[in-house]
């Protein structure tokens, strides 16, 4: 019997390109996504799209039993879903923070909690939760997404733990960047880069203009769904998927720096150096 891949945030980028892979490998694939006006995988017979936010922990409980009455397993999980809040910490509101951790944390447990009684009554399962090299290192200027992300990488490391008796694998795939539409249609802002009576505008400025210059050294969305499948398949116990050449750099640069040096390397790249 063909396997199960539930994949959440597919709409577009990574997750669309997670979707047209599997489905080429003979998977059966839940793609789940805010608006399923938005599916693109009518030429992909063993799919199937459900809508799903995955901050309505109610939907979440419905649409997991619902894909595993549908397709009879449920063997891989990734946990795809999120975007990135951008800005300086003192501006964002209470509702741009909640919604950031809703998205990007809650939505990953409660998926994951709705998704464990299947795994473990098949006692077999792997769970890919999607991070980012900001996971494991910070840039400027996005505090609320790191911390969501640094969140996502502990709680995967604990659950390793937690979850291997029970044969379930837990796996973190940390990619750099990706030549998708997140910076655009998946980012919010907590200022008005172009409003200089805001004290943090210019460093705003700086960082963006950075991370535009960077883009060259982007993987595509089909780059980082390889490294997911690989995870998804590999049976191995590892844990960190480090997706991307500029991911790799980055984290093995700091691996061989001192804090100091590496806090003062990063923001000079930024142009943040006085």
């Amino acid at each position: 019997m063909a396997k199960t891949v539930f994949i959440t945030g597919t709409s577009t980028g990574i997750g669309a390109a997670c979707v047209r892979l599997f489905a080429q490998h003979g998977w059966q694939v839940a793609a789940t996504m805010r608006n399923p006006a938005d599916a693109k995988f009518d030429d992909l017979p063993s799919v199937r799209v459900y809508a799903l936010d995955v901050t309505d922990g109610a939907a979440v409980t419905r649409v997991i039993a619902q894909a595993h009455q549908d397709f009879g397993s449920l063997d891989v999980l990734v946990n795809n879903a999120g975007y990135g809040l951008v800005g300086p910490f003192e501006a964002a509101t209470d509702a741009q923070i909640q919604t950031q951790f809703a998205t990007n944390v809650f939505g990953v447990f409660a998926v994951t909690r709705a998704a464990l009684p299947f795994m473990r009554a098949q006692k077999s399962g792997v769970i890919i939760n999607i991070t980012s090299v900001g996971g494991r290192t910070a840039f400027p200027m996005n505090s609320l997404y790191h911390a969501t992300k640094f969140g996502l990488d502990g709680f995967s490391e604990s659950l390793w733990f937690e979850l291997a008796p029970f044969g379930i694998q837990v796996k973190v795939v940390a990619p750099g960047g990706v030549a998708t539409d997140f910076a655009t249609r998946s980012l919010q802002m907590t200022i008005d880069p172009a409003d200089d009576s805001n004290p943090y505008a210019g460093q705003v400025r700086s960082v963006l203009n950075a991370f535009s210059s960077r883009s060259g050294n982007a993987s595509t969305a089909e780059q980082i769904a390889e490294v997911i499948y690989t995870a998804a398949t590999d049976g191995s116990s590892q844990l960190r998927y480090i997706a991307g050449a500029d991911a790799q750099q980055v984290l093995g640069a700091k691996a061989n720096m001192t804090d100091e040096a590496y806090l003062a390397m990063t923001q000079k790249n930024f142009g943040l150096a006085e």
